[in-house]
């Protein structure tokens, strides 16, 4: 799978994916918020770095649509009508792994920051002491996007494979 962060002005940018499994995704937009590392970018780094398998990334490649919507709108209705009449929950499992990628990137994130002096100190919800060990590793995966996302024009994209 394909994956192409589009940087739009300001702190906004666009995401699309492309995939072997699952309904062509239309592409959409991202929460924006950060010169550095967009969102949805950590969130890849975070998962693929740590090997979360059913977060964000790993359930869109076998086929999920997450927080996306299929480009073709017959499928679109498609799937709106089944989630509508069977609502799909998560299992326990791919409930953990959004979980630790959510609490991953929330700190990773405010390491990264921190050391890069775009921050001077961690917020209070990341207790210094207690900072996991996969951390490290995810901050220098950011170290090697975080530049290269920060250099790139409106309408500049980075290519992801997961």
């Amino acid at each position: 799978m394909r994956v192409v962060f589009t940087k739009g002005p300001g702190t906004s940018y666009g995401i699309a994916v492309h995939r072997e499994t699952g309904a062509e995704l239309a592409p959409r937009n991202g929460p924006g918020g950060h010169r550095y590392l967009p969102h949805d970018l950590v969130h890849f780094l975070v998962e693929s770095e740590v090997g979360i398998g059913l977060g964000v990334y790993g359930r869109l490649a076998a086929g999920d649509n997450g927080m996306f919507w299929p480009a073709d709108p017959a499928e679109r209705a498609k799937a709106a009508r089944r989630r509508k009449s069977n609502p799909v929950r998560p299992s326990a499992r791919a409930q953990a792994d959004m979980a630790r990628s959510e609490q991953l990137a929330a700190i990773a994130l405010p390491v990264w920051e921190v050391r890069h002096g775009h921050a001077r100190e961690l917020p209070a919800y990341v207790p210094a002491g207690e900072i996991p060990a996969e951390v490290d590793r995810i901050v220098s995966r950011f170290d090697e996007y975080a530049d290269r996302w920060h250099a790139l024009p409106v309408g500049g994209s980075l290519t992801l494979t997961w």
